[in-house]
This record gives C-alpha cells, structure tokens and sequence, in this order.
C-alpha cells in the first residue's frame, strides 16, 4: 500500500513539473511575439555607370539686395511633413539697416505695383508738386498776415502778397479810367434796400481816426432841399445820388427815389481830390486784378466781388477787413 501512495505522489510531482514547463514556454513566446523581428534594409546597389548626384550649394547670404527665391525653393530643404511649410521668404539683412543703426527705421522705397514693377522713391521725388490746398490763404495769413474768413481768388504768387502795387501801373490804370463812368446793373449786382437801424458790422471794433466815419454812419432820409443846403457836391453816380463831405461819398438816400441803385450803403473814401467814387471804385477794382485778388468785372460798382476781394487784400497787409474802399487801403494801394 505504501507503494502505491508513493508511486502516486511520484506521478503528481512529475506531472506539475511538466505543466509548469508549459507555462513558461507559453510565457517565452508570447514575448517573441510581442517584439518586432528586426528587418534588413536591403542595399541597393548603384550602377557603375550613373554619376552620383553632385551636393547642393550652400545659399550664400547676398547683401544690398533682397532675396527674390521662389517659396518652393526655400522650403525644399526642410523636412516634409504632413503640414504645410510654406512661409513667407524675408529679406536678406542690408548694412545699414540693422537694429540700433541710423537708418533702421527708414522705410523701404521699393514697393511692388501690380504689374510687378517697383515704385523708386526718387522718382517720386522728382515729380511736379500738386496743386495748393484750399486753405492756403489761412495758413498764409496764420504766417504773417491778419487772418480772414471767406477769402477768395489769393494771389498766383504768394509771395508777392505784401508787396505794394507798382506805381508805374497805379497811373497807367488811373489813365485808363479818366473818364470812367459806371452804369447800374441790378441783374448782376443787385441793389441793397433803405434800412435806418443798419449799422457797419464789425465797424466798432476798427480802431483809429480814418476809421471814424464808418463807425458812426447810418442812413438817413432827405429830401434835395436838405441835401443842398448842407452839402455843395451832389451827384448821380452809376444810377444813385451822393453826396461828398471830407473827403468820403455817402448814398443821399431820398434825394430822388426813382434813382437810388446803390451796391453798397457804407461811405467811400476818395480822398482830398475829391474823385467821383465810380472812378476810384473802377481804379481799385483793377489795381486788385493785377494783384490777382480780382477776377470779377471792372464796373465801378462796390459789388460783393469787389468787397470780398477789399477784404483779402485788406487781410494780407495788416489792415482792418473793412470790405471797403476807406482811408487806409486807398493809401496802401498808392492811391492817395
């Protein structure tokens, strides 16, 4: 009996033995399999008679010029990958333009246009300059003159503004209009209307004796009786009666009612001559044309062209924008 037990237990032991054998057996090849089996590359042999491929040239950095090499180029050396590499190429660095240096922040004066080609900035430093902004009465004036709104026609040449009309032609146009006699023209320029609370605006803030009379003009309504016995000198001129008193012509509103055309109701300075005021009017009016401040018509009548152009050149040199013909401007237009 014993025997058989120990045979029994003799057939056990051997046969967890083998089942433990087994099992690491099984172990070893899963791990083989697991693991990938190591591949040969294959070597390709080159023909004897093809030429090697000759080693690419390393890009050398150009200088004062910008790099013009196509995209596809410059990204042909880097490795392909499953995303795009394409990026803008950038400029080679041009001495004189690294960081810290003076011309760092000049802008580059070639640009591409759309044919291709490049703007050259000294191109465009030889082309004609443009026509004179709007305002460059104002920023003349802010120079040096008096500034003054609602200027129009300044002069050609600017810088002639403040020089004074040449005398030579100061008697060449006082010749011409010896014998000037203005004519109404309601269609063009109309007349302005009785108004016995009218007053000069901005008269009170002009300064100075000359500047007087405007100051304290307002109209009045007379018959001819009252005209005469206060004044000498009485006139139709250019389609309205006026008067002369020291030196200035005054609308003699009410003298007659069917001949009242006035272009302007202000007093008009024509100095101890005592010129008729259509002729001084006419004189001045051509005077400012040769100036370049005038473009309207010689007519000898006080129109808002004509008081528009009084008021720039009055501006310009310095005196009070009077839009008038007073004292003062008559005196600088060398018309005294």
């Amino acid at each position: 009996m014993k025997k058989v037990i120990a045979i029994l237990i003799s057939c056990s032991l051997a046969l967890a033995a083998s089942v433990i054998a087994q099992q690491d057996e099984q172990q070893q090849k899963q791990k083989k399999e697991k693991a990938p089996p190591a591949k040969s590359q294959p070597v390709k042999s080159q023909p004897a008679n093809e030429a090697k491929p000759a080693p690419k040239p390393q890009a050398v950095p150009r200088q004062h010029t910008e790099t013009n090499a196509p995209e596809r180029e410059i990204n042909a050396a880097k490795p392909q990958t499953g995303e795009p590499t394409y990026k803008p190429h950038a400029a080679t660095k041009v001495p004189g333009r690294e960081p810290g240096h003076a011309n760092a922040n000049r802008e580059q004066t070639e640009q591409p246009n759309k044919e291709g080609s490049a703007t050259n900035e000294s191109e465009n430093a030889n082309k004609p300059p443009g026509p004179a902004p709007a305002n460059e009465r104002e920023q003349y004036n802010r120079a040096g003159g008096a500034p003054q709104p609602n200027r129009p026609n300044p002069p050609a040449n600017k810088l002639n503004a403040q020089k004074k009309p040449d005398p030579q032609t100061v008697q060449r146009i006082k010749t011409q209009h010896a014998s000037f006699r203005a004519q109404p023209k309601p269609d063009k320029v109309p007349p302005v209307q009785f108004n016995q609370s009218y007053r000069i605006s901005g008269s009170q803030q002009w300064q100075g004796a000359q500047y007087q009379v405007f100051r304290s003009y307002h109209p009045e309504w007379h018959d001819q009786n009252w005209y005469h016995s206060h004044f000498n000198r009485v006139e139709l001129i250019g389609g309205g009666y006026y008067y002369l008193n020291n030196g200035y012509w005054f609308p003699a509103w009410g003298y007659d009612p069917s001949a009242q055309y006035y272009a302007y109701d202000a007093p008009i300075y024509v100095g101890s001559r005592a010129e008729p005021p259509d002729r001084v009017i006419a004189n001045v009016q051509a005077t400012l044309q040769e100036m370049g401040y005038y473009q309207g018509e010689v007519d000898g009548l006080l129109g808002p062209l004509t008081r528009e152009a009084l008021t720039a050149y009055q501006g310009d040199h310095g005196l009070y924008a009077t839009a008038v013909i007073d004292e003062p401007t008559l005196s600088s237009l060398g018309m005294t």
